[in-house]
């Protein structure tokens, strides 16, 4: 397993004919056409990648888009890689090792995610200041690579400091609202139940989802910095009375997408 990094590397090196990215970007359910803004494209199919896993969840379009965004080089995930659809955490280390060999720097990550914070509410961007891992596994289980980062990397500052500190000025400037709060990570497929998003409520989270945390964890372990968005699409259940449903949340994903475009994009502008 460890030996695939290297592979999907070079892969995505020859595809990309020298073309170096310094920002790697990873969108959620729905948050595909942030990538409308991006110069100079190049597309890459996964399938394109020898081994590479399939992404099969909609709103996800599976595809590698490269390019440039505000003059700064990017390589964005249009579609992730979920645990719910089979895949195993220690794949998802290895795209982000990838990542890190063909020279990102920066990560920047959102997702879509259900509201455990009332003062949270659909519709709205929140900026992740921390997470909580409750899906029970963790992208770095198995043999560590001591050229790609230590056996036991140190969590307390996943999300980069300054980086938040960009995003917090540049909304204020637009007059976008940004929610600030931690992101809680179940395995799904399953929408929670009213006792979990209680639960989960109690333990500090703010919103939750089932992807992202991976993505960060890697991305620690390798020393990129990270910056991570939820696009809140729902309130949990028992904070909403209707049934959750993968439809609402491309729906609502989709209606915030604006807002969160051009963050990402000012944002570009100062990192």
């Amino acid at each position: 397993m460890n030996s695939l990094c290297y592979h999907f590397a070079k892969q995505l090196s020859d595809k990309l004919s020298g073309f170096t990215p310094e920002i790697a970007m990873i969108l959620g359910s729905g948050l595909g056409s942030i990538t409308d803004n991006i110069n100079n494209k190049v597309v890459i199919q996964y399938s394109q990648i020898d081994q590479f896993p399939e992404s099969t969840v909609s709103g996800h379009s599976g595809q590698f888009i490269a390019g440039t965004l505000q003059g700064k080089k990017v390589l964005c995930m249009q579609g992730r890689i979920h645990l719910y659809e089979g895949h195993h955490p220690q794949i998802i280390n290895q795209i982000i090792k990838a990542f890190k060999l063909i020279g990102v720097q920066k990560l920047i990550v959102t997702n879509a995610a259900g509201s455990l914070n009332p003062n949270i509410p659909a519709g709205s961007i929140m900026l992740i200041t921390d997470h909580i891992n409750l899906s029970f596994t963790n992208p770095l289980i198995g043999p560590n690579n001591d050229d790609l980062g230590p056996r036991f990397p140190d969590m307390s500052k996943a999300y980069n400091l300054k980086l938040r500190e960009t995003a917090i000025l540049v909304a204020k400037e637009l007059g976008i609202t940004l929610h600030e709060g931690v992101y809680l990570m179940v395995s799904g497929p399953t929408f929670e139940t009213a006792a979990e998003v209680k639960s989960f409520g109690l333990l500090g989270g703010d919103a939750v989802g089932m992807s992202t945390v991976p993505e960060v964890i890697s991305a620690v372990h390798s020393g990129i910095d990270v910056l991570g968005f939820s696009v809140i699409t729902n309130m949990g259940t028992g904070l909403q009375q209707k049934p959750q449903s993968h439809e609402e949340t491309l729906s609502m994903a989709n209606q915030s997408t604006g807002n969160l475009t051009s963050l990402i994009q000012h944002i570009f502008e100062r990192i």
